[in-house]
């Protein structure tokens, strides 16, 4: 059953986050259609409801083939990140980390650096933005070594992520690039838990010594790795759409992500990769209370758990939580 009017106005005033957001795979559709309507369509068969990725190859093949030709210049990246961010703000987000994928500095020779630029001074005030470069775990082998070595040095990166198809093992590189980056002051991500078991997240926070795992949900199937990360404290940056659309999870009524909270397990909720799935914010939520029965005393949860890692002035981040809280309230739904 959808959504009622009043849910889907607490869904909308809640201040939200986005912290696992890919911005190739953000691209907005609408730019590529206004671009070249002649090759994208108007509705794309993989962008429906009902379409199940087989694979996460076909996946990439298909976020590749649709993002790769628009990014082509620092511009580009500008142009998609001022109209993502706008939607943002619209949708009541103001605060979003979102990763680039470095590899593409070698592709189109621009610089790291004027990549994080053109999308930071996209942003619209009221809104934060924190950039990641991303990478695959095979990324120090070749000419993005010494990119890599000199990360620390990117005044306005804020941190890594390590992500691609967790099938690729992670490399010795990883550890030590991850800790050097951790003592310069940079955040430190890993993908984990999504297409691999929960032996992947148990190596994210052991070896790698992440605090932030990119999905993280396939960690319900070992208790020990779902202690392990309530311990450490450690966040899931949940992107529940994605995973059934991947086929990580069969449908968001049978998604663990309620699971791992009562487990004690810090979740946010993200949208991954809307130019692949059609997916937004308000929809993520809508979708958890539709399909998942998630109450608002849980929404505003998920909602108050984004700006409990978000990194922001302590008084920002209280402020935001309040307003949440004082929603849930009104809503006659009291956080405890």
């Amino acid at each position: 059953m959808p959504a009622d009017g009043g849910l889907s106005s607490f869904i909308q005033a809640l201040p939200k986050t986005e912290t696992h957001l890919h911005v190739e795979g953000a691209l907005p559709y609408d730019l590529l259609r206004a671009w070249r309507p002649e090759k994208f369509p108007e509705d794309p068969p993989f962008r429906r409801p009902d379409f199940r990725y087989p694979s996460f190859p076909e996946f990439e093949r298909i976020l590749l083939d649709n993002a790769l030709p628009w990014f082509n210049s620092a511009d580009r990246y500008h142009q998609a990140a001022k109209t993502m961010f706008a939607r943002h703000l619209a949708a009541n987000v103001f605060y979003v980390e979102t990763s680039f994928h470095l590899p593409v500095t070698g592709f189109i020779g621009v610089p790291g650096p004027e990549i994080i630029a053109a999308i930071r001074s996209a942003a619209p005030a009221g809104l934060e933005v924190r950039v990641f470069a991303g990478m695959p775990r095979n990324a120090y082998d070749g000419p993005l070594r010494a990119v890599i070595d000199d990360l620390e040095n990117w005044r306005d990166l804020a941190g890594v992520d390590l992500h691609g198809f967790e099938a690729m093992p992670t490399e010795p590189w990883s550890a030590a690039a991850w800790k050097r980056l951790r003592a310069a002051g940079k955040m430190t991500k890993c993908h984990a838990g999504e297409f691999g078991g929960p032996e992947r997240v148990r190596e994210a926070i052991l070896q790698l010594g992440v605090t932030r795992i990119q999905h993280g949900v396939r960690s319900i199937e070992d208790p020990d790795t779902v202690r392990l990360a309530r311990d450490r404290g450690v966040t899931f940056d949940v992107c529940p759409i994605s995973n059934v659309r991947l086929g990580v999870v069969p449908s968001i009524a049978k998604h663990p992500l309620r699971r791992l909270r009562e487990a004690g397990v810090r979740c946010t909720v993200s949208t991954d990769d809307p130019l692949c799935f059609a997916n937004t914010i308000c929809g993520e939520y809508a979708a958890l209370a539709d399909e998942g029965g998630f109450s608002r005393a849980e929404l505003a949860s998920i909602a108050a758990a984004g700006w409990q890692i978000a990194d922001v002035p302590a008084a920002a981040r209280a402020s935001a939580i309040a307003e949440i809280e004082r929603l849930a309230a009104e809503a006659g739904q009291v956080r405890t």
